[in-house]
């Protein structure tokens, strides 16, 4: 079994956001200089440089920044707060706990909980939640544990209310593996945590059940899949990441399943991936994402 590797001590990572203008480089650059800090990555970019939003994404090395984070944060508002700027300071040393929905469909679960295990993701995958028992003991295989919540189709609030029970505190973002259930948005105000989505094609194509019989019928040549954060307008939230393969007339509806779920798998992995090393910084209902 290949161990989780694991982010070396005393890196922080600062996002920042907000209206681009001058200095705002250089502020950042020098505050961890002073604080006696070492940049290790640093990406950014502008939608225009005279009038446009200004994204950033810092990685550094601190000594003893467990101890000084405060300290790191105080100045950080004394300095890029005059500058109306947005801020999120991150201990990348601290693993985000991660829960998994899923209902029945499989592939884009144990994908995740194989490449958790082989050490892909630095996660800590906190519980398997859903609305059917059938891949318990898989998950089990796992050491996750596996949390069967029935969803009543004239009462799925109480089956929010108790995942917001298991939810609360214990996790960092909520990860959609193929959960065929729709999230109110009472649970997305309530759950206070991202939630990212695995949707089987190009979004808004093929939207509802059966998407592949869609395609087959429309003749598509290309199938694809889309990661997106979860909103209250179903399917529309931020896309993280999409993809696609080719197909011809010939491959029947089962093909195009299987082929799709070979691109469902990859997206959802890499979405996941980025968002724990908050390379994904959103702007209202788009995302700019640092990738490696």
């Amino acid at each position: 079994m290949t161990a989780t590797p694991h982010t070396p001590n005393d890196i922080g990572r600062l996002l920042v956001r907000g209206q681009d203008r001058p200095r705002i480089v250089s502020a950042v650059s020098t505050l961890l200089s002073d604080l006696g800090a070492n940049i290790i990555s640093l990406d950014q970019y502008s939608t225009d440089p005279e009038s446009g939003r200004f994204f950033q994404r810092t990685e550094f090395h601190l000594p003893d920044l467990g101890t000084r984070i405060d300290e790191l944060r105080l100045a950080l508002g004394d300095n890029l707060g005059p500058l109306d700027l947005e801020w999120e300071l991150v201990d990348a040393t601290r693993r985000k706990r991660v829960a998994i929905f899923v209902s029945k469909i499989d592939h884009c679960l144990l994908d995740l909980l194989w490449r958790h295990r082989r050490g892909d993701f630095n996660i800590d995958i906190s519980m398997v939640i859903s609305n059917h028992p059938d891949l318990g003991e898989d998950v089990r295989q796992f050491n996750i544990p596996y949390i069967h919540v029935p969803v009543a189709k004239d009462d799925k609030a109480s089956a929010e209310r108790r995942h917001l029970e298991l939810l609360k505190g214990n996790v960092d973002f909520i990860v959609l593996a193929r959960y065929m259930q729709i999230l109110s948005s009472d649970f997305l105000d309530q759950v206070g945590v991202p939630v990212i989505n695995i949707h089987h094609s190009f979004l808004p194509a093929f939207i509802g059940a059966g998407p592949y019989q869609k395609a087959k019928e429309r003749g598509v040549k290309l199938i694809g899949a889309t990661a997106h954060y979860v909103t209250e307008d179903l399917d529309e939230g931020p896309i993280i990441e999409q993809d696609v393969v080719r197909v011809t007339h010939a491959n029947t509806a089962a093909e195009l399943m299987q082929r799709g779920a070979d691109v469902e798998r990859l997206v959802l992995a890499k979405a996941v991936a980025w968002h724990s090393e908050d390379r994904i910084l959103r702007d209202g209902n788009t995302t700019v994402i640092f990738r490696k």
